[in-house]
C-alpha cells in the first residue's frame, strides 16, 4: 500500500490541513483536505472514501469534491462509514438547505455520491480493501479501523480519548505495519481533551503501554493547529513520528 499524508492536523490554519490520507491514490481516509490537496485528474479516481466519524474537520471536502466531479466519473464515489455519521451526513449536509444532495444529482440512478453505512464493530469491503471498523471513546460515534490489502495491513485511530477495545483488536492483527495515531491537546489542557474525546501526550503514553507494537510504526496526526509545536515537544521522548504534510509511505 501506499500512503500519502494530504492533511495530518485537526484543523487549519496557514501551513496545517484538516484529516485526511489517501491510499493507493483510490481511497481516502476521512475527507478534511480532498479539494484542497488534490488537483482535478487525481481527484476523479478517489473511488472510496472512508470516514471515522462526522465531525466538521474530517468530512468538510465532501460538498465541495461533490461539486466538481459532476459528469467526470462513470460510477459514484462511495462513502463508506458507520451508521450515525451516515444519518448525519444525510440529514445535515446533503440536505439540499446547507448543501444540494449530490446523493442525487443529476440523478438518483447515477449520482456523484453513494452513502453506504456500516455498524460499528462490522468487517467491510471498502473497494479493494478489508475493513474491520472499531467503536472508540469519542462524543459522536466514532471508529478506528484495520485496513488490509495485498498482504499489508495498516490502522487508524480515528478520533478517541483513553479505549481498550481499540487495542485489544490490534494486539490480535498479525503483521500490523503502520498506525495512524491521534494526539490534539497539550497536556495542560488535559480536562479538555478528556470531554471531547481526544489524547494529549500523557494519554497517549499511557496508552501506548496497551499497544504490543512488535515491530510497528507507530505516526501521529490530528495534532490541533494551535498547539503543534507544544506538541512536538511535549511527545519528543515516545517512539513516534509527528506526521508532517505530503509525507509518503509505501508499505
Amino acid at each position: 500500500m501506499k500512503l500519502k499524508v494530504l492533511g495530518p492536523h485537526g484543523g487549519e490554519l496557514p501551513g496545517c490541513r484538516s484529516t485526511c490520507f489517501l491510499v493507493d491514490g483510490r481511497l481516502s481516509l476521512d475527507a478534511g483536505s480532498l479539494t484542497s490537496t488534490l488537483p482535478l485528474d487525481e481527484l476523479v479516481k478517489v473511488d472510496d472514501i472512508l470516514l471515522t466519524h462526522s465531525h466538521f474537520d474530517h468530512v468538510k471536502d465532501l460538498p465541495l469534491m461533490a461539486d466538481v466531479l459532476v459528469g467526470r466519473r462513470d460510477k459514484p464515489v462511495t462513502v463508506h462509514s458507520n451508521t450515525e455519521c451516515i444519518a448525519t451526513l444525510k440529514k445535515n449536509l446533503f440536505n439540499n438547505v446547507l448543501w444540494p444532495d449530490f446523493t442525487a444529482i443529476p440523478t438518483r440512478r447515477d449520482p456523484v455520491f453513494k452513502l453506504k453505512a456500516f455498524k460499528a464493530g462490522a468487517t467491510v469491503k471498502v473497494g479493494a480493501y478489508q475493513v474491520k471498523s472499531v467503536p472508540v471513546t469519542h462524543p459522536v460515534e466514532s471508529c478506528g479501523f484495520v485496513i488490509s490489502h495485498g498482504g499489508s495491513t495498516l490502522a487508524i485511530s480515528g478520533d478517541t480519548g483513553p479505549t481498550e477495545r481499540f487495542w485489544k483488536v490490534l494486539n490480535g492483527v498479525k503483521e500490523l505495519e503502520v498506525l495512524l495515531l491521534e494526539c490534539s491537546f497539550p497536556n495542560e489542557l488535559q480536562e479538555l481533551a478528556d470531554i471531547s474525546g481526544h489524547f494529549t501526550p500523557r494519554t497517549l503514553e499511557q496508552e501506548l503501554e496497551k499497544f504490543d507494537r512488535r515491530g510497528c510504526e507507530v505516526l501521529l496526526y490530528h495534532l490541533k493547529p494551535a498547539f503543534v509545536e507544544q506538541l512536538k515537544r511535549e511527545v519528543r521522548h515516545l517512539p513516534v513520528h509527528v506526521l508532517e504534510l505530503d509525507e509518503e509511505y509505501e508499505f
